[in-house]
């Protein structure tokens, strides 16, 4: 028999793997939860899900630009 199971939720930015610190929360709040540890965090782009295995895959990638 098959059975049904919701698939956990990983986050990624850039080497760096990161637990989903709540299942409730929005990928957005999760890169604002994270930000405060990753600055780069509060202006990266979220791409995703991806289905990897038995998680979801929700990428964090950095914006690119240049100053002034």
């Amino acid at each position: 028999m098959l059975q049904a199971s919701p698939l956990r939720r990983s986050f990624s930015f850039q080497s760096l793997k990161l637990p989903d610190p709540n299942p409730k929360l929005t990928a957005e709040e999760v890169r604002s939860f994270y930000s405060a540890l990753y600055p780069d965090l509060a202006t990266a782009a979220i791409s995703g899900p991806e289905a990897v295995g038995d998680k979801l895959v929700f990428r964090f990638e950095r914006a690119i630009g240049t100053k002034g």
